[in-house]
């Protein structure tokens, strides 16, 4: 059995207020290592609010998030950020580049937050990335000089800056047209099969869910199927 490396342990999460709302709950969910797994269900059941929990970009209520082994609801902020780091990349549905920087300064960021390599190291890991995903004449330049499956790739870059063992996505071609779209589903897929990454990608496209190898649907909140699907991209 592959190695566990995101799991969620009765997590649920409530905001508060007048009339609190329960965006997830009491979620069970292990994800091993080199999985490639649609987070899929209809509007407002709780996919966004679910992966901002398992990144630790939000705080469940109830229940644990464990990154490898490690419990992270009690961790200090700054080494829950350690770990976000050094273990997850993100990439979202828009592409949140920083305007005033280039390509190359925007996938450096993370390494510069990280601050493992000396930035002589940064830039040829960021040039190299760019260069992976065929951006190699594009990294002077600024996101709103590129197209925006372009910049959504460039964001795929700097998911990868750190080399973090897992990706996870909010609907990573939600704003993207089918060509693009297209591109970015294969360089994620790539990074599964070609590089042994875990991605975890929030979908409403069930085209795009049915070709990953594993299906979580999630209904007001709770897992409603949990489907594997080892073929989907052999």
């Amino acid at each position: 059995m592959a190695e566990v490396l995101i799991e969620a342990r009765g997590v649920t999460r409530i905001l508060p207020g007048i009339v609190p709302t329960t965006l997830v709950r009491n979620i069970d969910l292990a994800i091993h290592a080199n999985e490639f797994v649609a987070i899929t269900g209809p509007s407002g059941s709780g996919k966004s609010s679910l992966l901002y929990l398992l990144g630790l970009l939000d705080l469940p209520t109830e229940g644990e998030v464990m990154i490898r082994q490690k419990a992270t609801a009690h961790m200090a902020e700054d080494e829950r950020a350690h770990v976000r780091l050094s273990e997850l990349g993100f990439v979202f549905q828009f592409h949140f580049l920083l305007p005033e920087f280039s390509a190359l300064e925007n996938v450096m960021l993370p390494m510069r937050a990280l601050d493992r390599l000396p930035r002589d190291a940064m830039h040829r890991r960021a040039a190299d990335l760019l260069g992976a995903l065929g951006l190699a004449e594009h990294g002077h330049k600024r996101p709103d000089q590129l197209s925006g499956g372009q910049r959504q790739r460039v964001a795929v870059a700097r998911a990868l800056a750190n080399d973090p063992p897992m990706i996870l996505a909010d609907e990573p071609t939600g704003s993207l047209d089918s060509r693009s779209s297209e591109q970015v589903f294969e360089i994620l897929r790539d990074l599964v099969v070609r590089h042994g990454k875990t991605v975890v990608a929030v979908t409403h496209d069930l085209g795009l869910a049915a070709r990953m190898t594993r299906r979580v649907q999630l209904v007001d909140g709770a897992i409603a199927s949990d489907e594997v699907a080892r073929a989907a991209v052999d």
